[in-house]
């Protein structure tokens, strides 16, 4: 895990494309997707039914999109620090597109 600090947060401002992290990886369990699908009334079978997934577009269930984003606020902590803050909130995404499954068993980080 690499750690980049900013000791204040108008440091940030022309910062983009700053290279950042990687994080720990964080394996994505099935029980993290039902936790998911619970709370989001999202219970599709791709999620859901590991038998049926199994036969499915893609041989294992997959975590819902929405998870894998939701992971930003555990990692980004991880390979981020802006010193000088108060709080923070979650402002948006620009352009976000899930372009690749992430089946359940397998690993993900943050950069």
């Amino acid at each position: 895990m690499t750690l980049t600090t900013i000791e204040n947060p108008s440091d940030l401002l022309g910062q983009e494309g700053l290279k950042i992290g990687p994080s720990d990886w964080m394996e994505i369990s099935q029980e993290r997707v039902n936790t998911v699908a619970d709370a989001t009334g999202d219970h599709q079978w791709i999620h859901v039914d590991v038998e049926r997934a199994k036969s499915g577009p893609f041989g294992a269930p997959i975590a819902h999109g929405y998870l894998t984003l939701s992971l930003a606020a555990k990692l980004m902590p991880e390979i981020l620090e802006v010193k000088g803050i108060k709080m923070g909130i979650n402002y948006g995404t620009e352009k976000t597109r899930f372009i690749n499954p992430v089946k359940v068993g397998k690993r993900v980080r943050g950069h």
